[in-house]
């Protein structure tokens, strides 16, 4: 990815967990690297096409300045949250922020905090099969769409599916949705579940009714396992009504287990469903 860098911008704040650092202040050093896709810019040689690192020296400079924080990790997260949500060509972001002054009482150089954040995909499967379900369903997206650090980029078709499992129940409407986000995969997590909460979904019954269902299926390519959630969706290349409605945004986006695209395993679960 191309990368625009920022070196060593010089900033006079106030920032620290001691009082006098609050009132006296000192010298901080900001540096930072941007990804974006620039061979636009540079075809065209045109300002609009790139990112204008002028406006972004200014903008860590006021931002850095104009607020007052304990920690100088709280300041880079602050600030790399607010130039992903404001920059528009702007993907990730490496911060690093120097400290030269900090006071230690020791000799050194520098106390120095580095992040890097940026947007992440994730695909997220919808499901209800109690009350008004579309409602239910339009409901977690426009919760989901007013979650701070979400954009839904593409939402499928509502499709009706008989329930999975022996559980006695109404048919499902389901759905599938694509997401750039800057939450970690726990975070969301934990927020599509406050979401189903507010839905009044209830955990009564393994698949059993439910008012609202949201699964996270994919998050870029990682692969992992937790206790409470594993990435991709451990029963996702199994069920139709996960693959249909994802292969409508998503058809060649692969398994990064599996390795196969959605419509690769929407077609093997079609045709064994035929045989058996």
């Amino acid at each position: 990815m191309d990368k625009i860098k920022i070196k060593n911008l010089e900033v006079y704040a106030y920032h620290g967990v001691f009082p006098e650092e609050n009132e006296k202040g000192q010298k901080f050093i900001i540096s930072a690297t941007l990804f974006c896709d620039i061979k636009e810019a540079g075809k065209t040689d045109n300002l609009t096409k790139t990112i204008n690192y002028g406006e972004v020296s200014k903008m860590m400079h006021d931002f850095i300045c104009k607020n007052m924080f304990q920690l100088i990790e709280t300041v880079v997260e602050r600030l790399a949250e607010k130039m992903l949500l404001t920059i528009p060509k702007l993907q990730k972001v490496k911060l690093q922020l120097q400290k030269p002054e900090a006071p230690i009482g020791l000799p050194f150089e520098t106390v120095t905090v580095e992040i890097e954040r940026g947007w992440h995909t994730a695909y997220i499967g919808l499901g209800s099969n109690m009350g008004d379900k579309e409602a239910f369903l339009e409901a977690g997206i426009e919760m989901l769409a007013d979650t701070k650090g979400c954009i839904i980029e593409k939402v499928s078709e509502f499709i009706e599916t008989e329930p999975y499992g022996d559980v006695v129940q109404d048919n499902f409407l389901n759905g599938a949705l694509k997401l750039k986000t800057l939450l970690t995969p726990e975070e969301l997590l934990t927020k599509i579940k406050e979401i189903e909460q507010e839905n009044g979904r209830e955990r009564n019954v393994r698949w059993g009714p439910r008012t609202l269902d949201l699964d996270i299926l994919l998050y870029d390519d990682i692969v992992m396992e937790s206790v409470k959630l594993e990435i991709p969706h451990i029963e996702m290349h199994k069920r139709s009504f996960v693959l249909e409605p994802l292969a409508q945004i998503a058809p060649y986006v692969h398994h990064p287990i599996l390795r196969k695209t959605t419509v690769e395993l929407l077609a093997e679960l079609t045709k064994a469903k035929i045989q058996n």
